[in-house]
C-alpha cells in the first residue's frame, strides 16, 4: 500500500506557527513489483516467431534398380546451371537438341533477368500443354548448382522458383561433361 509520510517532527515549542511545507513522499515498492511481474508474465507468455524454411522434398536415398526413367515432354524442361561469379545460364530442352529458342544463354539474377524468362517461359509450355489436351502439365525447372556455385545463388534462385510459381522444379549435381565445358565458358 502507498502511504504519505509528511516529515512531521511531532514535538517542539510553541512559538511562532507557521505553517511548514509538508514533505510528500510516496512509496513506490508494490508498483515496481508489479511492473516486473507484468513483465514476466508476458515474457513467457509471448510467442517468440517461428524460423520460416522452404519445403525441399528430396528423393529417397535407396537406388531401385527396377526404377524405369521416366520420360518428359523436352518442350517442358528448361535447366539452370549455376556457377562461380554469379554465372547463370539457362537452356531449354536437351543441351544437344535445344527446343526452339532455347539455346544456352546467360543470365542475370532479378527481376529483368531470370524472372522474366522464367514467366515468359511458363506461358508458353502452359499454352504447349494446353493445346496438347494437358492443361495440368507445367513447366519442370532443373537447378544445377557448379562446385563454384554459391550457396546465396542457390537460395536466390529457389526464391525466384516460389515468386514465378514454378510447379515443379528439382535440386540436381550431376553435370555432363558438355554442361561443364558451357559453365566454365571454353
Amino acid at each position: 500500500m502507498a502511504e504519505l509520510n509528511t516529515g512531521d517532527s511531532g514535538g517542539g515549542k510553541d512559538k511562532k506557527v507557521r505553517s511548514k511545507k509538508q514533505n510528500s513522499k510516496v512509496d513506490l515498492t508494490a508498483m515496481v513489483d508489479l511492473a516486473f511481474l507484468l513483465i514476466t508474465f508476458f515474457m513467457l507468455t509471448t510467442t517468440l516467431s517461428k524460423p520460416q524454411s522452404m519445403n525441399l522434398g528430396l528423393p529417397d536415398k535407396q537406388d531401385d534398380p527396377t526404377d524405369k526413367p521416366i520420360k518428359v515432354d523436352e518442350f517442358r524442361t528448361m535447366t539452370i546451371l549455376l556457377g562461380d561469379n554469379d554465372k547463370l545460364l539457362r537452356y531449354n530442352g536437351l543441351l544437344a537438341t535445344p527446343v526452339p529458342g532455347g539455346a544456352p544463354k546467360d543470365f542475370t539474377y532479378g527481376k529483368e533477368g531470370i524472372r522474366k524468362e522464367l514467366m515468359s517461359r511458363k506461358e508458353a509450355v502452359l499454352a504447349y500443354s494446353t493445346a496438347k489436351g494437358k492443361p495440368k502439365n507445367g513447366m519442370i525447372v532443373i537447378i544445377k548448382p557448379g562446385k563454384k556455385s554459391n550457396y546465396r545463388n542457390l537460395v536466390d534462385i529457389l526464391d525466384e522458383m516460389a515468386i514465378v510459381d514454378v510447379p515443379t522444379y528439382a535440386i540436381v549435381n550431376d553435370f555432363s561433361p558438355e554442361e561443364k565445358k558451357l559453365l566454365e565458358g571454353k
